[in-house]
């Protein structure tokens, strides 16, 4: 099976794309684990697919939206707390949720648990950029402002969320 670059995005440039758990580059931060399995240059555009796995406690990400992409996450083992607008869930093992875009949302791995998520995004963004930066920032490599400075090209807003914040500080 072989791959073709498409740094363009254009779908039409699209090949069948395997990526082997062995082979796949990972990133890591404290807290978390990210196996970079599709981005959208290998895509054609069509999507971004990673794996995160959370340690007991981890927070994943701040409140924020997405302009252009659906976020989906399925959980593959553990249990992942989500905010969707003004809503905090829990999500388990089997569970699937999409977010589309405009949608406020944030998650964390679930009070005393750790979590395994699949995420894709739709379409695809050049999200591993991101978060290779996001690894550098959360181990002192790269200073933050580089992340609010990023928003556009990754189509990744942060906003305030009391119900968030709120969560977050009573260790949800």
């Amino acid at each position: 099976m072989t791959t073709t670059q498409n740094d363009t995005g254009d779908s039409r440039d699209c090949t069948p794309l395997l990526t082997r758990a062995a082979e796949a580059e990972t990133t890591r931060d404290p807290s978390s684990v990210m196996t970079l399995l599709a981005d959208s240059g290998d895509t054609g555009g069509r999507l971004t697919a990673y794996r995160s796995t959370f340690a007991e406690g981890a927070v994943g990400a701040p409140a924020h939206l997405h302009t252009e992409a659906s976020e989906m996450f399925y959980v593959l083992d553990g249990a992942l707390q989500v905010l969707v607008g003004e809503e905090i869930t829990v999500l388990r093992a089997g569970d699937f949720l999409l977010v589309p875009p405009n949608t406020l949302h944030a998650f964390a791995a679930a009070p005393g648990a750790t979590a395994d998520v699949l995420f894709v995004f739709t379409p695809g963004a050049g999200r591993f950029d991101y978060l290779r930066l996001l690894g550098r920032v959360m181990r002192g490599e790269a200073d933050p402002q580089e992340i609010k400075d990023s928003s556009e090209r990754f189509d990744n807003h942060y906003v305030d969320s009391p119900v968030w914040r709120e969560a977050i500080a009573a260790g949800l």
